[in-house]
Order: C-alpha cells, then sequence, then structure tokens
C-alpha cells in the first residue's frame, strides 16, 4: 500500500531513529508521551530535562530545530486556551502588571504549555523520522484493531485528494472575483464547506462500491488461497537491541518523573 510520495512531515534520512522498526517508535513515544503527563506540574525543572531528552532525539534523528519550531505551530490554538486560563480561572488572586491573575489559572497555564509542547514535538519527532505507510506498519504490528488500520490507511490515501479538492474549488471562487474579506462571504464558505462534504460523500461511497465489486471485505479471511480484504502489510519485526535502543528515551524520562514526585 504505497503512497506513492512521502508526507510533508516526513523529512528522508539515514540516521539510527530513521532505521528504528515504526512500532518501537510508536510505544517509545506513547511511553514518553504517558510519562510526561504524569509528571506534577510543580516539578518545572522535570519538564526541561524532557526538553532536552526530545532534542538528543532530534540531534540523532538530524532533524533541523527550525524544520521541529515550524511543525510546532499546530499547537497554536492550545497556546491561546492556555493564555486565557489565568484571566477566568478562580481561586486566589495574584497581581502582575496592575492585573488581577488566578493562582491556579497560572498553574494550569503551565500544565497545558509544557506537557502539550512536549506531546507535540514527541509527534513531530515520530512524523518526521517514520514515513505514513511505517506508521501503518507499526499499528498492525502493535495489534491494533485491524478495521481502525483501514480506516487509517484509506485517511492516508484520501486526505490529499480532499485537500486537491478544496485547492480547485478555491481557485474557482477566486476566478470569478470572489474574496473573503468579511462576515458577510462567510455564507459562500459555509456553502463551499457543504459542497465539500457532499463531495467527499460521494466520493467515498464509489470508491467503496468499486472495492467491493473487487471483493473486499473488512475482515481478513482468504477466499480460495487469495485475500478477500486490503492487502495485507508486511511484517515487520525489532530485535532486543532495537527495543532497547527506542525504550531509552521513555526509560530516561520515567527516571526524571520519578525524581519530580520524590523530590
Amino acid at each position: 500500500m504505497g503512497a506513492g510520495h512521502a508526507h510533508r512531515l516526513y523529512r528522508h534520512g539515514h540516521s539510527p531513529v530513521h532505521a528504528l522498526p515504526p512500532h518501537t517508535k510508536l510505544a517509545a513515544v506513547f511511553a514518553f508521551v504517558v510519562v510526561v503527563v504524569s509528571t506534577p506540574r510543580e516539578a518545572m525543572w522535570a519538564f526541561g530535562l524532557y526538553a532536552v531528552l526530545l532534542a538528543c532525539v532530534a540531534y540523532t534523528a538530524r532533524v533541523p530545530a527550525g524544520f521541529l519550531l515550524r511543525r510546532l505551530l499546530i499547537e497554536v490554538p492550545f497556546v491561546a486556551f492556555a493564555v486565557l486560563m489565568p484571566f477566568v480561572a478562580e481561586g486566589d488572586q495574584v497581581t502582575f502588571l496592575g492585573v488581577q491573575l488566578s493562582v491556579n489559572g497560572l498553574w494550569g497555564a503551565w500544565n497545558v504549555l509544557a506537557k502539550g509542547t512536549l506531546g507535540v514535538a514527541a509527534s513531530v519527532l515520530l512524523a518526521s523520522t517514520t514515513e505514513l505507510r511505517e506508521l501503518l506498519l507499526g499499528l498492525q504490528r502493535l495489534r491494533l484493531p485491524p478495521l481502525l488500520v483501514q480506516i487509517a490507511s484509506f485517511m492516508i490515501r484520501y486526505g490529499d485528494v480532499i485537500t486537491d479538492e478544496m485547492r480547485r474549488m478555491r481557485i474557482a471562487r477566486e476566478s470569478r472575483g470572489f474574496e473573503a474579506r468579511g462576515v458577510r462571504h462567510w455564507g459562500v464558505l459555509a456553502k463551499s464547506a457543504g459542497a465539500l462534504f457532499i463531495r467527499s460523500y460521494e466520493r467515498g461511497e464509489r470508491v467503496h462500491l468499486a472495492m467491493v465489486s473487487r471483493g473486499y471485505s473488512p475482515t481478513t479471511k482468504r477466499v480460495g488461497g487469495a485475500p478477500s480484504s486490503m492487502p495485507v502489510i508486511d511484517e515487520v519485526t525489532a530485535s532486543r537491541a532495537q527495543w532497547s535502543y527506542a525504550l531509552a528515551l521513555p526509560c530516561a524520562a520515567l527516571v526524571v518523573c520519578l525524581l519530580g514526585w520524590t523530590l
């Protein structure tokens, strides 16, 4: 199930991180995020050490800081939410530059920013060093339900198709002199979104009917020696050394987390 091209989040390379089996990296990132979330928010130094650990991984994977920082912009909505928390939360108040801020809100904002940024950074590093097809291999190897793996593969296959459809609709609007300049144009954008939904739904039905007509089934049973479902993804294995290398990140983070709870 080749994608035909690499996703723009992926950065081609030949580093030791790139060479790790995908399911080991998925397990390592998941464990790292769980450890980060479990860390008490008061242990501010611990989050600094987590950032250092991720920086070491980025250096080993040869992922430039600029590449990583640009893709961290995806968390801007969460940053905006965190900035509002000190102004709306209740509890003890503290004055800063003449403005009353909630102490609980400040701690909550720090908690969201620190843990959210580290989680997003770990996910970006995973996507930067693992191709989308390999991620599906890893999910399958980790025994994720096959139906979910198939849904994820469809999303990857047809996400770019929907994006291209949006681009064509935008070009069509602009070629007719349309420019979204204010609230009065929201109606046109809403109709475009509705049209895109209908087109996507209809295309999905056509693709499903074409697959069913060719013997597709969401199960993995074989009929006459041939698979009747999606083609089975190649198996991928990992050695003990590769598992140890991948789990070095969450294990180091776990030590930091335990110190954060005890100190």
